[in-house]
Formats: structure tokens, sequence, C-alpha cells
């Protein structure tokens, strides 16, 4: 395995564990803010989904960039 690779998959895994721990707590977490606002509730779900396909959307950008 290339440096390259290894700092990919240790990227990726770190990424994973973060968003897997965040879904994990999730729903407390919209329960919480639920009990405030049903809208702000769907608003941190939306939040938390959208952020996730973000992350990988500018890394594979970030990737593109590097290769030209």
């Amino acid at each position: 395995m290339t440096p390259e690779n290894r700092s990919a998959a240790i990227a990726a895994a770190v990424l994973l564990a973060v968003f897997g721990v965040g879904a994990y707590y999730l729903p407390k977490i919209m329960i919480a803010v639920g009990n405030l606002s049903t809208v702000a509730a769907g608003i941190v779900a939306i939040l938390f989904v959208a952020a996730f396909f973000l992350v990988f959307w500018l890394r594979g950008r970030s990737r593109r960039d590097n290769r030209d």
C-alpha cells in the first residue's frame, strides 16, 4: 500500500467514524431540538445528511484539481 493510499484510507475511516458517531446520536439530538421546534429538528437532520455528501464532494473536487 502506497503512502498516498494509506493516508486516503485513514482519512476515509476517520470521516466514516465521525459521521457514524454523529448518526448514532442524531436521534437524541433531534429529540432535544424537537422539544424546542420540530422544524429546527428537521433542519438538523437535513444539515447532517448534506454535510456527509458535502465533505465527499469537496474531497473529490480537491483531488480533481490536484491532478491537473
